[in-house]
C-alpha cells in the first residue's frame, strides 16, 4: 500500500498516518527570525566592543603618563621617531620646512634622526626616496630629482647637502674625497676627555664580534703595542684604514662633555670608534659602541640617569647624540667664494645639554632656536 503523498517540508509520522508538515512550518520559521536577529544583535554588540576598545586605547596612547621617567620616554620616543613612519610626502614637508641653504646649484637641509640615507633592507623609509617629491615640492611639477652628495649615518643629524644637477653633485663628492670640506661635528659625551683637546690618531678595522650574538663592528688597529713596558711597533692589518680625528671640549661637568669633532678622515663609524675606544668616552646613546662584547643598552651612571630624568632600564630609548654641526665648502667652478653650512641642533639634544648641565660656547646660542630649551626649567 501506498503512503499518503506529503508536503516535501512535512514530517510523516509511522503508524499514525499523520503528516506534520504545516506545524513544522509554522514552527520553523519564527525559530529562524529568531536566530537572524539574535545574529544581527550579536553583529551590533561586536562592533560597538571594537569602537569602545579603540577608542579607549586612542584615549590611552594620548593621555600624559603621571610617571615621570615613562614621560621622559614619551618625549624621547616623540622626538626621535616621528618621521620614521609617515608617508614620503609627509617626509618631503619636514625636509623642506629644515632647509638650511638653497641656490640654483644646492640644496642643504637638516637630516633629523632615525632616517637613513639609502635604503635596504628592512627599510622602509630613506632620504633618497622622497628626493623626487622634495625636487617638485621646490622648482614644480616638471622638476627633476635631487642628487645626494654624500651620506650621514642614520642615527645622525645635521646638514646634509643636494644638487640640482649630478655634474655638480660629483664636483661635492670630490671635494669630500679628497678632504677638501671642513666637517664639524657636536656630540655629547659620557665622562670627560683626558686631555680636554687633542688628536686621534689610530687605524681603524672591522672585525667580528664572537659571543651569544655575534656581529660585526668597526674598532681601533694601533700601529703599537705595549711589551713590558716598552712601546713596540706592530704590523699594519690588511684591512686596516688610517683614521684621524681632531677633537676639543666645548663644555664640560664630572661625568659628561660637549665636544666638537673635525674628522680629517671619513671612515665609518670613525668618531663613535675614536671615542669610545680611543677616548673612553662613548657618546651618549651609542648603544653599538659602548661596549666591545655585546650588543645592549648603554650602561650609565646614577647621577647621569638622574639628571636626564631616567632609569636604566629605558636607557634604550636614549638616542646617539652626534649631531653634524658645520660644514664649509670650498668654492666650486661657478661660485667664487666658499659656503659656510651651520645646522641647529635637534630638540632632544638640546635638552640633554640643558639637563646635564653643559653649555653652549655663547657665539652659538645667540642665533639658534635651540637656545630656548636650553633656558627652560
Amino acid at each position: 500500500m501506498a503512503a499518503p503523498s506529503c508536503n516535501a517540508l512535512g514530517l510523516w509520522l509511522r503508524g499514525s498516518g499523520q503528516c506534520l508538515g504545516r506545524r513544522f512550518t509554522l514552527v520553523s520559521q519564527p525559530f529562524c527570525s529568531a536566530a537572524a536577529a539574535s545574529g544581527t544583535l550579536n553583529a551590533q554588540r561586536l562592533a560597538e566592543k571594537l569602537r569602545a576598545q579603540k577608542q579607549e586605547q586612542k584615549t590611552k596612547k594620548q593621555s600624559v603618563p603621571t610617571n615621570s621617567v615613562q614621560r621622559r620616554v614619551q618625549e624621547l620616543v616623540r622626538f626621535t621617531q616621528q618621521l620614521q613612519r609617515v608617508h614620503p610626502n609627509v617626509l618631503a614637508k619636514a625636509l623642506s620646512r629644515g632647509i638650511v641653504h638653497q641656490d640654483k646649484e644646492l640644496v642643504v637641509i637638516n637630516k633629523p634622526y632615525g632616517l637613513p640615507v639609502h635604503g635596504g633592507p628592512g627599510v622602509q623609509l630613506c632620504i633618497s626616496d622622497v628626493l623626487p617629491i622634495l625636487a617638485k615640492m621646490l622648482r614644480g611639477h616638471k622638476a627633476e630629482p635631487l642628487h645626494l652628495c654624500h651620506r650621514l649615518d642614520k642615527e645622525t643629524t645635521g646638514v646634509m647637502v643636494l644638487a640640482w644637477e649630478k655634474e655638480v653633485a660629483h664636483q661635492v663628492q670630490e671635494l669630500f674625497r679628497t678632504r677638501q670640506v671642513a666637517k664639524k661635528y657636536w656630540a655629547i659625551t659620557v665622562r670627560v676627555p683626558v686631555p680636554p683637546a687633542g688628536v686621534v690618531d689610530i687605524p681603524i678595522i672591522e672585525k667580528e664580534v664572537q659571543g651569544q650574538q655575534q656581529h660585526y663592528k668597526m674598532t681601533l688597529s694601533p700601529g703599537y703595542r705595549m711589551d713590558n713596558g716598552k712601546m713596540v711597533r706592530v704590523r699594519a692589518s690588511r684591512g686596516a684604514h688610517t683614521a684621524v680625528t681632531q677633537y676639543q671640549v666645548l663644555s664640560s661637568t664630572v661625568s659628561s662633555a660637549l665636544l666638537e669633532l673635525q674628522p680629517v678622515t671619513g671612515i665609518k663609524h670613525q668618531l663613535r670608534v675614536h671615542l669610545s675606544f680611543g677616548l673612553d668616552c662613548p657618546i651618549l646613546g651609542d648603544h653599538k659602541y659602548s661596549d666591545w662584547n655585546k650588543l645592549a643598552p648603554q650602561k650609565l651612571s646614577v647621577g647621569t640617569l638622574r639628571k636626564l630624568g631616567l632609569k636604566q632600564a629605558k636607557a634604550r630609548h636614549i638616542p646617539l647624540h652626534l649631531h653634524a654641526r658645520q660644514l664649509v665648502l670650498p668654492a666650486l667652478e661657478s661660485r667664487k667664494e666658499e659656503l659656510s653650512l651651520v645646522c641647529r641642533l635637534p630638540h632632544y639634544f638640546a635638552c640633554s645639554l640643558r639637563r646635564l648641565g653643559l653649555q653652549m660656547p655663547s657665539q652659538d646660542q645667540s642665533g639658534d632656536n635651540e637656545a630656548e630649551c636650553l633656558r627652560a626649567q
